[in-house]
């Protein structure tokens, strides 16, 4: 079972069907127990980063995730679900991530539009199982105005470029981040899905 943490984040029906598409068995829930007996956990959300952490906490599932994640078992976080695995944001300072990966989350500079919306290229920086059956230079699908900057440069396995590369994907053992929407990404992000559901 895939359980898809719910957080009151957005989009989370979406990523549920794009993972049945690719035959995964996925279930929405904010039930810990349930979330830390499923084979793979997916993390995804839009919004607030201090708003997700409060929900989080308000859940009791900040130390579900993190026990979860120390299971070894596959993880993956979408857009805001992949910034919360780390340190802090500057789009609420002092607010606490769940420091599962080292590093901060940045605003995009002012001189350029924010948020980062529409379709963008992924430039894969190291195989990895994600990429598999993705062509180089695939465009993927994103809506954000803030972006991961990981301590360890080696965890990251994708950049795109937006007035300058920045990174879009990483990997650390078992988890997994993916600044882009690969539910929105059409026939790439659906294989994406299927890669990780085929783990």
């Amino acid at each position: 079972m895939i359980y898809i943490v719910d957080y009151d984040a957005g989009n989370l029906r979406s990523v549920q069907k794009a993972l049945e598409k690719v035959g995964g068995n996925a279930e929405v829930t904010d039930n810990s127990e349930k979330i830390l007996s499923g084979d793979k956990v997916v993390f995804p959300g839009v919004g607030a980063f201090g708003n997700a952490v409060q929900a989080l906490e308000k859940r009791g599932l900040r130390n579900t995730l993190v026990e979860y994640i120390n299971s070894g078992r596959p993880f993956l976080g979408i857009c805001l679900g992949m910034q919360l695995l780390f340190e802090q944001s500057e789009e609420n300072p002092g607010v606490q991530g769940l420091s599962v990966l080292k590093g901060t989350v940045k605003r995009f500079l002012f001189d350029i539009k924010v948020p980062h919306l529409g379709w963008n290229v992924l430039n894969q920086k190291k195989e990895t199982v994600l990429w598999n059956s993705i062509p180089k230079d695939s465009y993927f699908y994103f809506a954000h105005s803030y972006y991961i900057s990981p301590d360890d440069k080696d965890i990251v396995i994708g950049e795109s470029d937006y007035n300058g590369a920045y990174p879009v994907a990483v990997q650390y053992k078992n988890v997994m981040g993916l600044q882009f929407h690969p539910e929105k990404s059409q026939k790439n992000g659906l294989q994406i899905l299927q890669n990780f559901v085929n783990l």
